[in-house]
Parts: structure tokens; C-alpha cells; sequence
């Protein structure tokens, strides 16, 4: 048996292609609705399609088992089997103070605590891996089919499996959340913030339930506490590292409280997302070229496994040199910030060049922002926005 599939590795062109060609493949329906005498499947939702888009962006992995061969594999995974007991996560408040006088005494020993056997850790865990097995298998058809796209049914599959496979990854994890609570108790550090440490413990707790190899015969808390205890050990690796590079008295709390930091992080937010708005909506008369170039460089339309594209990935793509695709960008990048000072800040050019750049209320802008050739945010500025 071996651990987990491993993953083909996928070029920068193929990540493009599987990106706009994931639309669902025509099946050849005829009129009437009725193809072949049985009715049309739904059409997929906007939210199905998304899903979609999601799941076809990577290729999925599992822990691969000898049982998901066998005859009527399915049926003695889900069917043959008596279902584990679901956990009972009402108790589940682990950084704030319920007073509520219904549930100020209901904790973790009051609730009804759910303590799998190896056996049903076994049974959730195939169940899980099988699940994404299917999903696996569907998209090894549809890549090699001759149009890439999914066909109605396929898509319906690997939907449906999809949601039940992250159906049971949260049922193991909501079992197993009591773990994180009590190894973030028991190995509380006075300078990182409960919250954050319960919050890294969480997704080392998903990332372990994704790894963990129920074949092997061990159970899922002794490999749970390990990734767990390890994801607290980075966090103050982090901290410890940020308080040698600042010296002075760190006090989480009022760092969050910090009122110009907010407002500094809360304007970048909303000007990342304007300028990604002026891309994706092409206010600022962008040409295919230059779009197609800003948003591989910069990753505005890539999957949370996709990386940004380099100036030789792209010109790759588009048949021209890297050279001459940071030229296009430049000049991209050029239309997209008088966009957005005219339209996001305000700034407004002068007539004359020689005159200085103009603020939302008409007169001229302080000399410190007299420094772009459109008098209010240079190129380095802009180039962040765009990969916030």
C-alpha cells in the first residue's frame, strides 16, 4: 500500500489551460430535453461552477488503500459498515466568554464527547480516502479525454464526491477539536496569544487528518499531537524571530490595537482590491495583451495552488520575449495607476506637465507625493497592490 499518489508535476502553460478550460463539455442533448430517452441533468449553479474550477485547478491527493479495488468497493466502504458516532460541538467556544445563562456551564466534559475506537477512525478514514479517490480517478478521465472539459455526468461526480470527502474531513476534525484546546492548555506560551495558538493548532489538526494513514494501525490523536505540538513550535519560532528584530517590550494585544496600522493595512486592502477591480473590469482601456500579461504576472486569476508567473513564464505564453513582457507590463501598469489616483484617490493631472499633480480637493499635493509622473503613487507602490 503506498502513502499517497504522487502529483504530476504541471508547467505554467498547463495551469492556464486547465483554468479556462474547465466549463462543462457538451453531451450531444437533442431536443426536447430528453437525450437518449433520460433527462438532461441539472444545469451546474455558480457556486457548483466555482466548485468545479476548484477542484479541476490541482490534482487531488489521498492515501491510496488495496480496498479501493476490490468488487463493490463503494458499497462495503459506506454501506457494509455501522457509521461512526458525529461529535457535538456546541461546547466549542475556545476564545471568548459565553454568559449566556443556557450554556455558561456546558464545557467539553458536560458535552457529549464523541472518543472514536481505532476501528472507526479506520471506517471514517477510508470513507474519507475514497472519496477523494473518486475525485482523483474523474479527473485522470477528463484530462485525458480529447476536449479536457468534464462531461455533465462527470461533472456531477466529482462534485458530489467532493463534498463528501470534506463532509468527513470536518467530522473527524470537530471529533478531534477537545486535542487542540487541551495541548494548546497544557503548552500555553505566555508570549503568544491563545487565540493564534489555537488558530495554527486548527490547521495543523486539517492538514494531519489529510496525511494520516489509518492503514498503518496507529491511532489519529498520537499522529494528531505531533503535527499539533509542531505547529506550536513554529508559532514561537515566528514570534521569537519578529522580537529579535524588534528588541522592545512586544505586547500583542496593543499591537492590534494600534489605530494608524489599521487604517495604513485597511486603505491598502481596499486599494488592492480597487486596482484588481480595474483589471478584471478593464476600466483602464487595457488591450488583450497587457491584460493577459498583468494577470499571469501578478496571479489575479490563479487558484490557491497557483503562483504568480514570472516575466519568462508569461512570455512563454504569449510568444515574446521577457524583455519585451516587462515592457508591456510597464506600460499596463502605467494605465492602471492614473485609474486609479483619477478614480480610487482622487489625483487629478495637471494640463500643463510642469505644473504639480492635484489632490481630490483641487489644490496641489505636498512635495513628498510630487514623486510619480502622475504625482501620486509610483511604481513599487502599485506593484505591491497588485500582488496583496
Amino acid at each position: 500500500m503506498r502513502n499517497a499518489v504522487t502529483k504530476t508535476q504541471v508547467g505554467p502553460l498547463e495551469q492556464v489551460r486547465r483554468r479556462r478550460r474547465v466549463g462543462v463539455a457538451s453531451a450531444g442533448v437533442g431536443k426536447g430535453g430528453v437525450k437518449d430517452g433520460k433527462q438532461i441533468r441539472r444545469e451546474l449553479s455558480a457556486d457548483d461552477q466555482r466548485l468545479l474550477t476548484q477542484i479541476m485547478a490541482s490534482e487531488e491527493d489521498f492515501i491510496d488503500s488495496p480496498a479501493f479495488y476490490e468488487p463493490e468497493a463503494e458499497q462495503k466502504i459506506y454501506e457494509e459498515v455501522e457509521d461512526p458516532p458525529k461529535p457535538d460541538t456546541s461546547w466549542y467556544h475556545p476564545v471568548m466568554d459565553d454568559l449566556s445563562s443556557t450554556t455558561r456551564n456546558r464545557t467539553v466534559k458536560s458535552a457529549q464527547q464523541v472518543i472514536l475506537s481505532g476501528a472507526q477512525e479506520k471506517i471514517l478514514f477510508h470513507q474519507f480516502n475514497y472519496a477523494r479517490h473518486r475525485v482523483w480517478k474523474v479527473q485522470q478521465d477528463v484530462w485525458n479525454s480529447p476536449s479536457k472539459k468534464p462531461l455533465p455526468e462527470q461533472a456531477e461526480e466529482l462534485l458530489r464526491w467532493f463534498r463528501r470527502a470534506d463532509q468527513i474531513r470536518v467530522q473527524i476534525a470537530e471529533t478531534n477539536l477537545a486535542l487542540v484546546l487541551a495541548m494548546a492548555k497544557r503548552t500555553r506560551m505566555s508570549e503568544v496569544d491563545f487565540a493564534d495558538l489555537v488558530s495554527e493548532g486548527n490547521m495543523a489538526l486539517l492538514r494531519a487528518v489529510d496525511k494520516f494513514d489509518a492503514g498503518r494501525g496507529y491511532k489519529f490523536s498520537t499522529y494528531a499531537c505531533r503535527a499539533i505540538l509542531k505547529a506550536f513550535s513554529r508559532q514561537g519560532m515566528k514570534l521569537s524571530k519578529y522580537r529579535q528584530r524588534f528588541p522592545t517590550d512586544f505586547d500583542p494585544k496593543l499591537e492590534r490595537s494600534n489605530f494608524v496600522e489599521t487604517k495604513r493595512a485597511t486603505f491598502e486592502k481596499d486599494a488592492a482590491e480597487e486596482v484588481k477591480r480595474i483589471v478584471l473590469e478593464n476600466r483602464a482601456d487595457l488591450t488583450d495583451v497587457e491584460r493577459t500579461v498583468i494577470e499571469h504576472r501578478f496571479g489575479l486569476e490563479s487558484g490557491e495552488q497557483d503562483k504568480p508567473m514570472t516575466l519568462e513564464q508569461v512570455g512563454q505564453i504569449i510568444g515574446v520575449t521577457k524583455e519585451r513582457v516587462r515592457q508591456i507590463q510597464n506600460k499596463a501598469m502605467e494605465k492602471i495607476r492614473l485609474e486609479l489616483e483619477s478614480s480610487f484617490m482622487g489625483i487629478r493631472k495637471p494640463e500643463d506637465e510642469n505644473q504639480p499633480a492635484l489632490g481630490p480637493d483641487g489644490q496641489p499635493l505636498p512635495p513628498q507625493q510630487q514623486h510619480s509622473p502622475s504625482g501620486g503613487i509610483d511604481a513599487h507602490a502599485l506593484q505591491a497592490l497588485l500582488m496583496n
